[in-house]
Protein backbone atom coordinates (compact mmCIF):
# COMPACT_ATOMS: atom_id res chain seq x y z
CA UNK A 1 0.00 0.00 0.00
CA UNK A 2 0.71 3.60 -0.49
CA UNK A 3 2.43 5.70 2.15
CA UNK A 4 1.72 9.17 0.94
CA UNK A 5 3.08 12.48 2.59
CA UNK A 6 3.47 15.79 1.37
CA UNK A 7 5.10 17.75 4.23
CA UNK A 8 7.34 20.08 2.54
CA UNK A 9 4.65 20.67 -0.24
CA UNK A 10 6.15 19.65 -3.26
CA UNK A 11 6.84 22.87 -5.62
CA UNK A 12 6.82 21.86 -9.34
CA UNK A 13 8.10 23.47 -12.06
CA UNK A 14 8.20 23.47 -16.05
CA UNK A 15 9.18 25.46 -18.53
CA UNK A 16 6.36 28.35 -18.41
CA UNK A 17 4.74 26.94 -15.17
CA UNK A 18 4.93 26.87 -11.40
CA UNK A 19 2.73 24.84 -9.52
CA UNK A 20 2.61 25.80 -5.88
CA UNK A 21 0.31 25.24 -2.76
CA UNK A 22 -3.15 27.24 -3.10
CA UNK A 23 -3.46 29.89 -0.71
CA UNK A 24 -6.22 31.71 0.44
CA UNK A 25 -5.25 34.56 -1.55
CA UNK A 26 -6.30 32.11 -5.17
CA UNK A 27 -9.63 32.54 -3.69
CA UNK A 28 -10.82 36.08 -5.64
CA UNK A 29 -9.69 34.55 -8.70
CA UNK A 30 -10.88 30.89 -7.62
CA UNK A 31 -14.30 32.67 -7.09
CA UNK A 32 -15.11 34.20 -10.07
CA UNK A 33 -14.55 31.15 -12.27
CA UNK A 34 -16.76 28.29 -9.98
CA UNK A 35 -19.18 30.96 -9.99
CA UNK A 36 -19.92 30.87 -13.35
CA UNK A 37 -22.08 28.32 -14.92
CA UNK A 38 -20.74 28.62 -18.16
CA UNK A 39 -17.40 28.28 -17.11
CA UNK A 40 -17.84 24.99 -14.82
CA UNK A 41 -19.82 22.82 -17.53
CA UNK A 42 -17.68 20.36 -17.46
CA UNK A 43 -16.57 20.69 -13.81
CA UNK A 44 -18.13 17.78 -11.17
CA UNK A 45 -18.89 20.25 -8.57
CA UNK A 46 -21.05 22.49 -7.43
CA UNK A 47 -21.38 26.10 -8.40
CA UNK A 48 -20.36 28.79 -5.79
CA UNK A 49 -22.73 31.48 -5.21
CA UNK A 50 -20.46 32.59 -2.33
CA UNK A 51 -16.97 33.88 -1.70
CA UNK A 52 -16.63 31.35 1.41
CA UNK A 53 -17.53 28.45 -0.19
CA UNK A 54 -14.43 28.69 -2.28
CA UNK A 55 -12.83 29.23 0.78
CA UNK A 56 -14.29 26.26 2.65
CA UNK A 57 -12.91 24.47 -0.69
CA UNK A 58 -9.46 25.86 -0.53
CA UNK A 59 -9.85 24.65 3.32
CA UNK A 60 -10.90 21.10 2.46
CA UNK A 61 -8.12 20.75 -0.46
CA UNK A 62 -5.38 21.96 2.77
CA UNK A 63 -6.94 19.58 5.01
CA UNK A 64 -6.51 16.52 1.88
CA UNK A 65 -3.20 17.59 1.23
CA UNK A 66 -2.17 17.58 5.31
CA UNK A 67 -3.85 13.62 5.49
CA UNK A 68 -2.17 12.34 2.54
CA UNK A 69 -5.87 11.78 1.16
CA UNK A 70 -4.86 14.08 -2.19
CA UNK A 71 -2.69 17.00 -3.46
CA UNK A 72 -4.16 20.03 -5.35
CA UNK A 73 -1.64 22.48 -7.06
CA UNK A 74 -2.39 26.24 -8.22
CA UNK A 75 -1.34 26.52 -11.62
CA UNK A 76 1.08 30.20 -12.61
CA UNK A 77 3.11 30.95 -14.69
CA UNK A 78 6.35 32.04 -14.01
CA UNK A 79 6.60 35.54 -14.32
CA UNK A 80 3.01 35.93 -12.06
CA UNK A 81 1.53 34.03 -8.87
CA UNK A 82 -1.19 34.79 -9.93
CA UNK A 83 -3.48 31.48 -10.40
CA UNK A 84 -4.48 30.82 -13.89
CA UNK A 85 -6.13 27.48 -12.90
CA UNK A 86 -5.54 24.08 -11.04
CA UNK A 87 -4.82 20.64 -11.26
CA UNK A 88 -4.03 17.41 -8.87
CA UNK A 89 -4.88 14.35 -7.47
CA UNK A 90 -8.45 14.43 -6.56
CA UNK A 91 -8.15 11.00 -4.83
CA UNK A 92 -5.70 7.92 -4.01
CA UNK A 93 -6.48 4.60 -4.70
CA UNK A 94 -3.42 3.61 -1.99
CA UNK A 95 -3.98 -0.21 -1.92
CA UNK A 96 -3.87 -0.52 -5.98
CA UNK A 97 -1.37 2.45 -6.60
CA UNK A 98 -3.63 4.92 -8.42
CA UNK A 99 -4.31 8.26 -8.36
CA UNK A 100 -7.19 10.40 -10.31
CA UNK A 101 -6.19 13.64 -11.75
CA UNK A 102 -8.42 16.45 -12.33
CA UNK A 103 -7.89 20.03 -13.71
CA UNK A 104 -9.08 23.20 -14.64
CA UNK A 105 -7.92 26.21 -16.78
CA UNK A 106 -9.41 29.61 -16.17
CA UNK A 107 -10.76 30.39 -20.13
CA UNK A 108 -8.32 33.18 -21.09
CA UNK A 109 -5.83 30.87 -20.36
CA UNK A 110 -6.89 27.79 -22.00
CA UNK A 111 -5.75 26.73 -25.81
CA UNK A 112 -2.43 27.30 -25.15
CA UNK A 113 -0.70 24.24 -23.68
CA UNK A 114 -0.88 25.23 -20.05
CA UNK A 115 -2.90 22.03 -19.11
CA UNK A 116 -0.64 19.80 -21.41
CA UNK A 117 2.17 21.12 -19.75
CA UNK A 118 1.13 21.20 -15.88
CA UNK A 119 0.15 17.38 -16.29
CA UNK A 120 3.20 16.20 -17.55
CA UNK A 121 4.60 17.62 -14.37
CA UNK A 122 2.11 16.00 -12.47
CA UNK A 123 2.32 12.65 -13.93
CA UNK A 124 5.76 12.89 -13.47
CA UNK A 125 5.41 13.82 -9.61
CA UNK A 126 2.97 10.48 -9.44
CA UNK A 127 4.81 7.95 -11.08
CA UNK A 128 8.77 9.05 -9.98
CA UNK A 129 7.71 10.66 -6.52
CA UNK A 130 4.52 8.96 -5.17
CA UNK A 131 5.34 5.49 -6.81
CA UNK A 132 1.73 5.65 -9.04
CA UNK A 133 1.02 2.36 -10.99
CA UNK A 134 -1.89 4.04 -12.99
CA UNK A 135 -3.41 7.22 -13.16
CA UNK A 136 -6.95 7.90 -14.27
CA UNK A 137 -8.99 10.56 -15.09
CA UNK A 138 -12.89 10.83 -15.16
CA UNK A 139 -14.08 12.84 -18.08
CA UNK A 140 -17.64 14.71 -18.88
CA UNK A 141 -18.27 12.65 -22.20
CA UNK A 142 -19.05 15.72 -24.23
CA UNK A 143 -15.56 17.30 -23.11
CA UNK A 144 -14.12 16.90 -26.06
CA UNK A 145 -11.05 19.43 -24.92
CA UNK A 146 -10.36 17.37 -22.35
CA UNK A 147 -10.56 13.90 -24.05
CA UNK A 148 -8.10 15.89 -26.34
CA UNK A 149 -5.29 16.30 -23.61
CA UNK A 150 -5.49 13.23 -22.63
CA UNK A 151 -5.43 11.21 -25.58
CA UNK A 152 -1.89 13.92 -26.14
CA UNK A 153 -0.49 12.66 -22.92
CA UNK A 154 -1.09 8.87 -24.00
CA UNK A 155 -3.74 7.97 -21.79
CA UNK A 156 -6.10 5.58 -23.22
CA UNK A 157 -9.84 5.89 -22.61
CA UNK A 158 -10.91 2.33 -21.17
CA UNK A 159 -14.84 3.05 -20.28
CA UNK A 160 -17.54 4.93 -21.16
CA UNK A 161 -20.68 5.18 -18.10
CA UNK A 162 -23.54 6.27 -18.89
CA UNK A 163 -25.20 8.78 -16.77
CA UNK A 164 -22.24 8.60 -14.28
CA UNK A 165 -22.19 11.82 -12.67
CA UNK A 166 -24.71 14.18 -11.63
CA UNK A 167 -24.02 17.82 -12.13
CA UNK A 168 -26.32 20.69 -12.37
CA UNK A 169 -29.22 18.62 -11.99
CA UNK A 170 -28.70 16.23 -14.28
CA UNK A 171 -27.02 12.95 -15.18
CA UNK A 172 -23.75 13.09 -17.75
CA UNK A 173 -22.27 10.47 -19.19
CA UNK A 174 -18.37 10.47 -18.56
CA UNK A 175 -14.99 8.42 -19.88
CA UNK A 176 -12.41 6.80 -18.08
CA UNK A 177 -9.28 7.00 -19.11
CA UNK A 178 -6.64 5.22 -17.96
CA UNK A 179 -2.29 6.11 -18.27
CA UNK A 180 -0.24 3.04 -16.65
CA UNK A 181 3.36 3.18 -15.83
CA UNK A 182 5.04 0.80 -17.54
Amino acid sequence: MLSINFVPFPLLETERLVLRRPEMKDVDLLFKYRSNREFMHFIPHRYATRRDEVEQSLQMIHDRINAGEGINWSITEKDSDAIIGMIGYVVFNKAHHRGEIGYLLFTPHQGKGFIHEASKAVIDFGFKMLNLHSIEAIVNHENMPSKRVLERLGFTKDAFFKDYLHHDGKFVSANVYSLVDE
